[in-house]
């Protein structure tokens, strides 16, 4: 009677065993290490069809195809649903050298470069909930892709992505180290639920080294990136007529030859709801170059021209070391099709955009510039709490401040497109509904230029100004055909006698007793 109690606790304990084991082999069977599918992490050996192997047993079950310390030579990878590429400290992914080993894909979206961009080591295609992590490196090896000529679009092609998400769900790349591109770095093309976070990124071996770019995707979340690139950075784009949408980036540090923060060109489909907060943007740890500067062409440059939209965009919090100009906003009307036998673009609209906190130190003389065009102005754009620390060398002096300046409206857009402009600060143009507040304009000493000039403008309020001038400076800010103006609390912009001035054609223009 005695023993039924005791071989009923053995079966419990025996059950709790099989399960016990059942759960951990399961968990194990989630962990597919390429070594195991015949792998060899030696640099030389081509493991495309291991991994490759590895990859479609994992897709099977879900899971892991680990990477361990080793340096894995492979050509195109097809990443497949519910697989997560780990790439464990000291393994290295390495990127095949031949062009040729790198199948030309179909995007299956019709957008800007689909010509000739066809190409990546890590292709992934119509899946979900897929990822890159680990402390591990995906090196493209991107150097060895030499460009033959200048003609476009042959200059573009047989150069791969480094990584190339399309029409995908759910996609994580996580803390890896990415690494020498042929191409842009990360192309993410109509994919929706996207998170980048914690990725080292370095990207100068090739042209064209963007260091991403979110094209037409919706819902993503870019954090905690470190990276450094020859062409662009943290880019946003509209290739197609999708629309890039509902996207935060937040606590990066950017270095970028070009443009360390770039919306478009390519606006198609537009951009909407935006959120960029906490970021610092940096000179370059490479002093060479392939294009722009060494401390970068444009910090933050906005640039809407090919139409669609531009709305709901909020930039704050961010410091700005080392670029030409450390903002650009531009609606313009180049109007290129994204594709052969799309229709000719309308201007697009850019509206209700707002950048606040911002520090920017070490820029040229060029100035800012926050243009739109005659037939597509502008529309409810804010600035507050800035402050901009020229070099002022004394070029400014050499452009005359009533002569207008060239439209360029069908022009590809770049932050100095304009030459030196007729302010050291800030000039604006074709715009409405224009607020600035809390401006701090500092440069080194020589500059003769007011520090604002609005232009063609209506609607703009100039509040708490606070201008370095010289004695030769005519006044603080400058208003040129613009009307319905208020000017404001302006700070002592001493040593220049007026602190502004208007044209006959301005009307409209009421100043407080601190601007009179």
């Amino acid at each position: 009677m005695q023993l039924f109690p005791v071989t009923k606790k053995i079966f419990h304990a025996l059950l709790l065993c099989c399960l016990f084991i059942g759960v951990t082999g399961s968990v194990k069977a989630q962990w597919y290490d390429v070594t195991r599918y015949g792998a060899i992490g030696d640099s030389t050996t081509d493991n495309t069809k291991a991994i490759q192997k590895a990859i479609d047993a994992c897709a099977a079950t879900g899971g892991k195809v680990y990477f361990p310390a080793g340096r894995f030579l492979t050509a195109t990878l097809y990443l497949k649903s519910n697989v997560t590429l780990h790439v464990a400290a000291g393994a290295t992914i390495l990127g095949h050298t031949d062009t040729k080993q790198y199948p030309y894909q179909d995007a299956g979206i019709r957008f800007y470069g689909d010509e000739w961009a066809k190409q990546s080591l890590i292709f992934c295609k119509d899946q979900e909930n897929v990822g890159i992590e680990g402390s591990g490196t995906i090196d493209g090896q991107g150097g060895a892709f030499v460009i033959t000529t200048n003609k476009k679009p042959d200059r573009y092609r047989d150069r791969p992505y480094l990584l190339w998400f399309i029409n995908c769900k759910n996609v994580k790349v996580r803390d890896v180290s990415l690494r020498n591109s042929a191409f842009w770095m990360q192309h993410y093309l109509g994919c929706e639920f996207v998170w980048i976070e914690g990725v080292r990124i370095w990207n100068h071996s090739n042209k064209n080294n963007d260091m991403m770019d979110i094209d037409g995707c919706r819902n993503v979340h870019i954090s905690g990136i470190t990276g450094d690139s020859d062409d662009d950075g943290i880019t946003i784009k509209s290739t197609s007529p999708h629309i890039s949408e509902n996207i935060t980036i937040s606590n990066c540090v950017i270095s970028s030859h070009c443009n360390a923060l770039k919306f478009g060109t390519e606006s198609t489909g537009g951009f909407r709801n935006i959120a960029v907060s906490n970021c610092v943007i940096k000179p370059s740890a490479q002093p060479t170059t392939i294009y722009g500067k060494p401390a970068g062409n444009s910090g933050i440059s906005l640039e809407m021209v090919d139409g669609g939209i531009m709305e709901n965009i909020t930039i704050s919090n961010i410091v700005i070391e080392g670029p030409q100009v450390p903002l650009f906003v531009r609606l313009g009307n180049r109007a290129r099709p994204h594709t052969k036998d799309s229709p000719v673009p309308a201007p697009g609209r850019a509206r209700n955009i707002h950048l606040s906190n911002i520090t920017a130190t070490g820029a040229d003389e060029t100035g800012c510039s926050i243009s739109g065009i005659a037939k597509a102005p502008l529309e409810n754009i804010s600035l507050e709490h800035i402050y901009i620390e020229t070099k002022g060398d004394g070029d400014g002096a050499k452009v005359n401040l009533y002569e207008p300046v060239v439209e360029k409206e069908t022009e590809y857009p770049e932050a100095t497109m304009f030459g030196n402009l007729p302010s050291y600060g800030f000039f604006i143009r074709y715009a409405k509904d224009v607020r600035l507040s809390d401006i701090t304009l500092r440069n080194a000493g020589k500059e003769t230029r007011p520090g604002v000039v609005v232009a063609q403008t209506q609607q703009f309020t100039l509040n708490a100004l606070d201008v370095q001038t010289s004695s030769s400076t005519p006044a603080a800010v400058y208003i040129n055909n613009s009307k319905d103006g208020i000017i404001s609390n302006s700070r002592n912009a001493y040593p220049v006698q007026r602190v502004w001035i208007k044209d006959q054609q301005s009307t409209n223009i009421k100043a407080d007793e601190a601007a009179k």
